[in-house]
């Protein structure tokens, strides 16, 4: 079940990321502030979901190392998100930003689904 929640919170996020892009980029500041700081709830959901994840690996899996390395690509991905969201916020430009999230998604995900699985 826990996975379940972690992916739905990464889907969830992800959604937010677009509305708060969206939001700033039509100049509405007020709202833009209030999606990021609901981003940033869904943040902590998916450390705690994840951890929880990667604790199940602790015990008994002979796949320990790359679940690290997906908790490390993870982090990378939630760092990057949060990197876009801030330089809109500012009016700066993201394009280098978004291709890190791309990159990191990407390699979250294979090492999710492809190794791990």
């Amino acid at each position: 079940m826990n996975t379940h929640l972690h992916i739905a919170a990464w889907v969830v996020a992800f959604i937010l990321l677009f509305a708060v892009v969206l939001l700033y980029k039509k100049g509405n500041e007020k709202a833009g502030k209030i999606v990021q700081m609901v981003l940033r709830l869904f943040y902590l959901v998916i450390l705690i979901s994840g951890i929880q994840l990667l604790w199940m690996y602790f015990h008994g899996s002979d796949k320990l190392i790359f679940a690290l390395l997906k908790a490390f690509a993870g982090l990378w991905v939630v760092a990057s998100m949060e990197m876009v969201s801030v330089k809109t916020s500012k009016g700066n430009p993201t394009g280098a930003s978004w291709v890190q999230v791309l990159i990191a998604f990407v390699v979250t995900v294979i090492l999710g689904y492809g190794v791990l699985s």
